[in-house]
């Protein structure tokens, strides 16, 4: 069989019934953090057959003591948790590129007012339910991908590796875990919903906990107290203008990001405080993420945040605080958009008739444990809009899934090179 869009696109449409079916099996897999092990040997048992190599990767309890891993919990035990490693062999891996893909198969808890969240629907030829699109749609991508190739009966010249991973939600443990036992490959995808964008720049995350210290007291007694919770409005306020600052300076040092108002905001999304109206409470603790962009590091944005409430205005705010970075810590990372990668995944893209955009994605994924750690030129691309991932309406197109799954596979018809087996 000749190596067409056209001809990719039958055999993906005889496909499309199992690999919906795929996907609405994993989505009945609740695999929330600590419980992604099952849905992972699922996917071992769909797929391992059709590969040249499959391992489950067991995850010891001893990561945890890792440097870099990511949000501890104390009671978080992994016995019951692999990552999942398949691969194609291919002929002439001594001469030709490889390639790597990346997903994972752990899901945000239900959103408020989801109803059934593991249990898929399928309405208009849309799937619904949790990692619809974040992320088990992209594996259901590669789970096209994987049987594709096998009945077309072609085999690439160089190698392919395929990485589902855990706990991409919490900051990338999973990753980092194969960032252990690395692959060498020529390029790596991956996959999240980004509505079939190509990104060859991402935004880095550091996710904070500040606790602010008052002088509790009855309020009767104003001028006696100080009350934490003030106090932390004020360090919210001074981490914005941190913020703006920070985005004012990233201006122009990664171009694909200047087209967005605001692509690296400041969130803060949980506080609490106190116990009673009528008393200065003695602590404020507020929890957020920090978003910024490649030219800046983890390490530059956590001493900014410190230093831009040690140096502020606020006399009593800057002695009585604690700022802690105890959860997700992701970096931007970014390559060139004239890369080999990104220009033979654009021209894949026009061959099965979608236009390539290449645009950045403003929120932080697994992508630079790859780019920045094993120096693997990466992008991110997938189906599925981000818009409704960690929401109660998470969905995916299944004629996303499968221009997505024909564009990557003839991605790997340029870069790998298939031949008939």
């Amino acid at each position: 069989m000749e190596i067409t869009a056209d001809n990719i696109m039958k055999i993906i449409l005889d496909l499309t019934d199992e690999a919906v079916q795929f996907l609405c099996d994993t989505i009945t897999f609740p695999s929330v953090r600590g419980k992604e092990g099952p849905v992972n040997r699922y996917i071992h048992s769909a797929l391992s057959h059709y590969c040249d190599e499959s391992r489950l990767m067991q995850i010891p309890n001893s990561f945890k003591e890792h440097p870099l891993y990511s949000w501890p919990m104390e009671d978080l035990q992994y016995d019951d948790t692999q990552n999942l490693r398949l691969k194609i062999f291919g002929t002439s891996p001594e001469k030709a590129r490889s390639l790597l893909f990346n997903a994972h198969s752990d899901v945000v808890p239900p959103s408020k007012n989801q109803v059934n969240p593991f249990k898929p629907q399928i309405k208009d030829g849309v799937i619904f339910g949790r990692g619809a699109c974040d992320d088990k749609g992209q594996i259901a991508v590669l789970y096209l991908v994987i049987r594709a190739l096998r009945k077309m009966n072609v085999k690439p010249q160089g190698d392919i590796w395929f990485e589902i991973v855990v706990e991409e939600e919490n900051g990338g443990n999973g990753t980092l875990f194969m960032t252990l036992d690395p692959v060498k490959a020529d390029a790596a995808i991956v996959l999240e919903a980004s509505d079939g964008e190509i990104y060859p720049a991402v935004r880095g995350a550091v996710w904070f906990e500040i606790i602010c210290y008052g002088k509790p007291g009855h309020s009767g007694r104003a001028g006696d107290v100080v009350s934490a919770l003030k106090e932390a409005v004020k360090a919210m306020s001074v981490l914005e203008e941190y913020h703006h600052q920070l985005l004012t300076s990233s201006r122009g040092k990664n171009t694909l990001f200047d087209k967005f108002e605001n692509p690296m905001p400041v969130t803060f999304g949980i506080m609490n405080s106190g116990d009673w109206p009528a008393t200065a409470p003695a602590t404020a603790t507020i929890k957020g993420v920090f978003g910024f962009l490649p030219n800046s590091t983890i390490r530059e944005v956590q001493e900014g945040m410190i230093n831009a409430i040690k140096n502020s205005s606020h006399e009593w705010l800057r002695e009585n605080f604690e700022l802690k970075f105890n959860m997700l810590n992701n970096e931007g990372n970014e390559i060139p958009i004239d890369h080999p990668i990104v220009k033979e995944l654009s021209a894949a893209m026009e061959k099965t008739n979608q236009q390539p955009i290449i645009s950045a994605m403003t929120a932080a994924c697994d992508a630079w444990r790859y780019n920045n750690t094993l120096k693997i030129p990466t992008v991110v691309f997938g189906a599925g809009s981000l818009k409704y991932a960690h929401s109660n309406q998470e969905q995916i197109k299944i004629e996303e899934i499968q221009k997505t799954a024909a564009a990557l596979i003839l991605l790997i018809h340029q870069w790998c090179v298939l031949e008939k087996a």
